[in-house]
């Protein structure tokens, strides 16, 4: 049980290192909250969020053991809390793991059982979940950190689904220093993580003021010199001229090129109401449309970041539009004479953009006359950051911090390299970091004398995170960075309205505290079920009969609803004794002080029986097993499934399909545009992908999903439909349709459970990259001969036993063959008796 030391002002407690953790009141009255029942924690940047959670993962190991496990959305951040656990538990380091996607999955499968606290990034954690390698039973506590993310389709949401379902004794702790923009927001995050308590403290409770320092925010501007104004002012007569195209269709009544991004939606909306009447204009005017948000960006940029940053984006544009298969609009957007006139002036421009200019100045001040130590300066534009890095270096200790991906025209950071810099960082070895939108969550970089904004951000929660980087230890300094008469004005008054309403709220929610959760507690049907639910002393369990589902929506209501909310029980006793002595040491005046590591499957050949298949298995009895291609996660397709009572998933790195549903049938699932895509863009990939499963499953199929097949694209209906002929009558493929992911999860759940329980069929992956098998190679000879196809090659081989055979045989042998009639007899025979047609 934790415990005070009210004369070292430091936490004791099981599982805890002395003398480590500093007492603050704060975070023990919302560990005292958040150990109780799924919690909310709200608590300001920089004031040590994660020392709640772990105060409560301690707890919890301490009375009921298990495994904790701690998600963060950035590698960097994941690292960060792992450091922070091995130095606050007693637990062996080797025992506090950390999953990142360069973490082979079969080790992950093997860490997680034997691991006491897990450190993960969501995406890692969905993927071990949808593949089946882990199980969320023993977990005793699930950590959501910077839990604002857990909207649409993100993996939070489908964790805290499976957690509440599975787990045995579970605990949910959500925190953030910004849940949400508004209480609708609020509680929609609370919803999708089964949150039923919210703990909050602000900058207003005197507890927390002790700890807190002012942070000043200055709003700089800067004027664009006459060149730059020059470059935009033509770049927008194109948009101008773009606008009044699509106001002759009728789908916009201005002009303006300043227009905002949801007119531009809405233009969009009415061009596809065009399309799907079959409008011809309605193509054009689409074209037009993605022409115009081409120049929106290049404004943006030489506004708002840089001439150089704009050089490289017409640099990459030109090449693209020179790529095979280049859109219309990208061909225009570079010929135009104005656009390149606008390239010509920004390839001559030698000056500086004043905001380089007034960075320099700020830094200098900073970091000289002020004598700092350290500086952040955040850029949307990772061109920006490049260059900014580039020119800041020539003045001062300068490091740029990216993100993971390689971008066009620009290399992105491995973790390793990630934790390095950042490791530097807080060690002074550089004073300058130049970052994206990847340091503005949660990472510890304490005494920041400055962020610096290069641009304003229009989202609330972005600017409280990225100014959470400073006034930490000490007073701080922010200072946003904003051009004139630019859209950083409009993001200027979004950001700082949308600010003001997350702050009013945030108070709201800390004198509303007991509304919320009363709100939270109808929304999951919480009343219903409180009295039958039962479970033992000490937090949170699973009553003894859970509600059942209804509807694909009520699966986190539903598993949160069978849950109980314990009372603060004998497992509680230490927080709860540390909470009495906090409150004592304050009427005494007590001073305080203070990613997926690429999977591969072997695989083999199943068309006959001595060959190879990779993989087999006979599903548990009343359970469906489906195979899914790991890169299908985007589509949440797997996700779903994995969900559903009765099928099992396994993620592979598919060398043949995207579903695997029997040892007979494989799916190959398109969206209509990237189906629509073979037929434009010169792609033949899907006709290579069907073939080879044609060649190693019996039963292959091809899903379409989506709707306006016919309408989506300026492609003629009889070419569509000549690709359905080919894909049916030249692969032996079955075509389905279906209208949505959701429909193709159904579909695919009906095959599986037919093949498997109705036919009592096994899983099997077929198939292999790299060299072919003998029969592969026999069967690519024998049915390139007069282009015969795979299906009569297999046939052929089959009756005559070998290529030589095939190719010897007369025409009366080879019509004794299915499939094979007199024509195609005749034309096997030219060409395997006639003499090269080439020879000279």
């Amino acid at each position: 049980m934790a415990t005070a030391s009210g004369e070292s002002g430091y936490i004791e407690g099981p599982l805890l290192v002395d003398g480590l953790l500093e007492k603050r009141h704060y975070q023990l009255q919302l560990a005292e909250t958040a150990v109780t029942d799924h919690t909310l924690v709200c608590l300001p940047t920089g004031l040590g969020k994660t020392a709640v959670s772990l105060l409560v993962t301690a707890e919890r190991l301490a009375e009921h053991g298990g495994t904790s496990v701690l998600l963060a959305p950035t590698k960097p951040l994941v690292q960060q809390h792992a450091t922070f656990y091995r130095e606050a538990l007693t637990i062996d380091d080797d025992d506090i793991v950390v999953f990142t996607g360069n973490v082979r999955p079969d080790d992950r499968a093997a860490l997680f059982d034997s691991a006491r606290v897990v450190c993960a990034t969501p995406q890692v954690i969905e993927n071990d979940l949808v593949g089946n390698r882990i199980s969320l039973a023993d977990v005793t506590h699930l950590t959501f950190d910077e839990c604002h993310r857990a909207t649409g389709n993100y993996a939070y949401n489908y964790i805290a689904d499976r957690y509440h379902a599975d787990a045995d004794e579970p605990l949910v702790t959500g925190m953030s220093a910004s849940p949400g923009g508004d209480k609708e927001e609020i509680l929609t995050v609370c919803d999708n993580l089964g949150l039923r308590d919210v703990a909050v403290m602000t900058e207003d409770d005197a507890d927390v003021a002790t700890h807190t320092h002012d942070t000043d925010v200055e709003w700089e501007r800067v004027e664009l010199p006459e060149t730059v104004i020059e470059i935009r002012d033509a770049l927008n007569e194109v948009i101008a001229e773009r606008l009044t195209k699509l106001k002759g269709l009728g789908v916009t009544n201005s002009t303006d090129p300043s227009m905002s991004q949801s007119q531009l939606n809405a233009i969009r909306g009415k061009l596809q109401e065009l399309i799907n009447n079959d409008s011809s204009e309605g193509y054009k005017g689409m074209s037009a449309h993605a022409e115009i948000m081409k120049l929106r960006r290049a404004v943006e940029l030489v506004e708002t970041q840089s001439v150089e940053s704009l050089r490289r984006y017409f640099e990459r544009q030109r090449e693209d539009a020179k790529s095979s298969g280049a859109s219309k609009a990208s061909q225009r957007f570079v010929s135009d004479p104005r656009v390149k006139e606008a390239m010509r002036r920004a390839e001559t421009f030698d000056d500086l953009h004043p905001k380089f200019r007034r960075t320099r100045i700020l830094l200098a001040q900073t970091l000289g006359i002020e004598n700092g130590e350290r500086v952040i300066v955040f850029t949307e534009s990772r061109d920006t950051a490049e260059t900014l890095t580039e020119f800041l270096g020539e003045h001062f200790a300068t490091r740029r911090f990216v993100g993971q991906g390689d971008k066009q025209g620009s290399d992105g950071m491995t973790q390793t390299e990630q934790k390095e810099t950042l490791d530097a960082f807080r060690a002074g070895e550089f004073e300058v970091l130049v970052s994206t939108s990847v340091a503005e969550e949660g990472l510890d970089v304490p005494d920041v004398d400055l962020v610096l904004f290069y641009e304003p951000v229009p989202k609330g929660i972005r600017s409280i995170q990225r100014k959470g980087r400073t006034g930490r230890a000490s007073d701080g300094r922010v200072v946003v960075l904003l051009a004139e008469d630019t859209r950083d004005e409009a993001f200027f008054w979004i950001s700082r309205n949308e600010e003001k309403r997350m702050e009013d709220e945030l108070r709201k929610l800390k004198n509303l505290e007991g509304e919320i959760e009363t709100e939270i507690r109808k929304q999951v049907g919480f009343d219903a079920f409180a009295e039958g639910s039962t479970g033992e002393e000490g937090g949170p369990t699973r009553a003894s009969e859970p509600a059942s589902t209804a509807g694909n929506d009520g699966a986190d209501h539903d598993a949160n609803a069978d849950r109980e909310r314990a009372g603060n029980g004998a497992g509680q006793a230490g927080l709860a004794d540390f909470a009495a002595s906090a409150a004592s040491d304050r009427e005494e005046g007590t001073d305080e002080s203070n990613t997926a590591a690429a999977e591969t499957s072997a695989s083999g050949i199943a068309s006959d029986a001595d060959e190879p298949t990779v993989e087999t298995a006979s599903p548990v009895d009343g359970t469906v097993e489906i195979v899914a291609d790991q890169r299908e996660l985007d589509s949440h397709i797997a996700r779903d499934l994995s969900t559903r009572e009765g099928i099992e998933t396994r993620l592979e790195t598919l060398d043949v399909g995207d579903y695997v549903l029997s040892d007979r049938v494989v799916v190959e699932r398109k969206e209509v545009d990237d189906f629509l895509d073979t037929l434009v863009g010169g792609d033949r990939s899907l006709f290579e992908q069907v073939g080879a499963a044609a060649r190693y499953y019996a039963r292959p199929v091809v899903i379409i999903e989506g709707d306006r097949l016919y309408e989506a694209r300026n492609v003629h209906p009889n070419a569509i439909r000549g690709a359905l002929a080919s894909l049916a009558v030249d692969f032996g493929v079955s075509v389905m349709r279906t209208d949505d992911a959701d429909d193709t999860a159904n579909l695919l759940e009906v095959i599986a459970r037919r093949e498997q329980e109705t036919d009592d069929r096994t899983v099997s992956v077929h198939g292999q990259k790299g060299g072919k098998t003998l029969a592969e190679q026999q069967e690519y000879v024998v049915g390139s001969v007069a282009e015969v196809g795979p299906v009569t090659a297999r046939a052929l081989l089959e009756h005559f036993g070998s290529v030589e055979a095939v190719m010897r045989a007369g025409e009366d042998d080879l019509r004794e063959v299915d499939g094979i009639g007199e024509i195609t007899a005749e034309r096997i025979r030219t060409v395997t008796k006639s003499e090269y047609a080439n020879r000279n």
